[in-house]
């Protein structure tokens, strides 16, 4: 899973109803690669290069996890989409929407298809205006001038006007990152991890991960359940205590709020599977009094995974200790994982099926998972 990276995109419209593109090309940006950071004013400006008539013309600041190669995609789909006709690739022409990749971070890339940062932008007073609004003290990576400069020395004199209306950041304000902290459970493979960091980068949110790596007693276990199932399971009750002890007491003052990928009460759904009747009974007891001295999440949410689905994501992850892992173990897993949320009347319970998602990969699927996350506040 990539880190969300910055990007700059260029909009412009010459077309029919010029705004309207704009913004439905800003929503179709905001819905298939990424988070609108900020939205520069719009302007109106000649025609450039050809005979046509006036183009309204904007920049955006998008934060994005798609390879620069994938963000040209999405652009040129986004462009077909809203009815833009290329009769002649190597001739500027009018167009219902021009979108274009200014800056990837801070990259520099030279590929037969894609050149950034966009070798037009000092020279283009169009592009250079609206991306002074955004990102007038950056520097341009290769003429290593902040773009403020480059929009002084530009040679580019065409008459630009500030256009009277404005675009309209598709983005909605979420609900659930009012809660404090948020615990995200479900089985091994469902994706609970990756989705915690997700949340946590883009929402800056403190973000708590399981320490399992870190487990001398997990491979062993793989290989003789009975054997080390106890010290498994003593071991990650008491790692687990330690460490939302340690970090849900310390109050971060740049967080919004904390979002975890294991809930505590985890211990106790995998120890009733392992563990003996005897020494489960112990554990059980042990549990509950470390457990009363925790902070309970205001919002948990499972994320439920068909088995084949987990099965296929263990076999991608690659760990060597997880490939041999049954069938039957995972159903018996998210047996008891539903069969505690049942049981919950005092937490508020979010169960998601996400069997057909992929919200690692397709934007798309992220935000229909945040939008249901999102209804559990009501």
């Amino acid at each position: 899973m990539k880190s969300p990276k910055t990007v700059i995109l260029a909009l412009g419209s010459n077309l029919g109803d010029r705004m309207a593109y704009l913004q439905k090309a800003l929503e179709k940006i905001h819905e298939n690669i990424g988070w609108i950071k900020e939205v520069s004013q719009v302007y109106e400006t000649p025609a450039w290069g050809f005979a046509g008539e006036a183009f309204l013309n904007a920049c955006v600041h998008v934060s994005t996890r798609l390879e620069a190669k994938q963000v040209l995609f999405e652009l040129l789909e986004i462009e077909t989409e809203l009815g833009r006709e290329r009769k002649n690739p190597s001739e500027y022409q009018d167009r219902t929407i021009d979108l274009d990749l200014l800056l990837y971070g801070e990259e520099v890339i030279d590929l037969p298809d894609l050149k950034v940062p966009h070798q037009g932008i000092p020279n283009r007073l169009f592009v250079l205006k609206p991306l002074n609004d955004l990102a007038a003290s950056w520097k341009h990576p290769v003429l290593q001038k902040s773009f403020s400069l480059l929009l002084k020395e530009t040679p580019d004199q065409s008459e630009i006007n500030l256009f009277k209306a404005q675009l309209q950041n598709p983005q909605k304000d979420y609900r659930f990152s009012s809660f404090n902290y948020i615990a995200v459970e479900g089985n091994i493979g469902a994706g609970k991890t990756s989705f915690s960091t997700m949340v946590s980068e883009d929402f800056n949110a403190k973000l708590i991960l399981e320490r399992f790596k870190d487990n001398p007693f997990l491979p062993k276990f793989y290989e003789n359940k009975d054997r080390y199932a106890f010290p498994l399971e003593m071991s990650f009750l008491a790692d687990r205590y330690q460490q939302l002890a340690d970090d849900l007491a310390q109050y971060d003052l740049f967080k919004e709020f904390v979002i975890s990928d294991y809930d505590v009460f985890k211990s106790l759904i995998f120890a009733r599977i392992t563990l003996h009747e005897d020494e489960y009974a112990l554990y059980h007891k042990l549990f509950h009094l470390m457990y009363k001295e925790l902070v309970k999440p205001e919002l948990y949410i499972y994320l439920y995974q068909n088995t084949e689905r987990l099965l296929e994501n263990i076999r991608k992850r690659g760990r060597d200790y997880e490939q041999n892992i049954q069938p039957e173990y995972l159903v018996e897993i998210n047996r008891s994982y539903l069969n505690f949320i049942k049981s919950q009347s005092n937490m508020k319970v979010k169960v998601i099926d996400i069997s057909g998602l992929d919200f690692v990969d397709r934007r798309g699927d992220y935000l229909k998972l945040l939008d249901e996350i999102d209804r559990a506040v009501d």
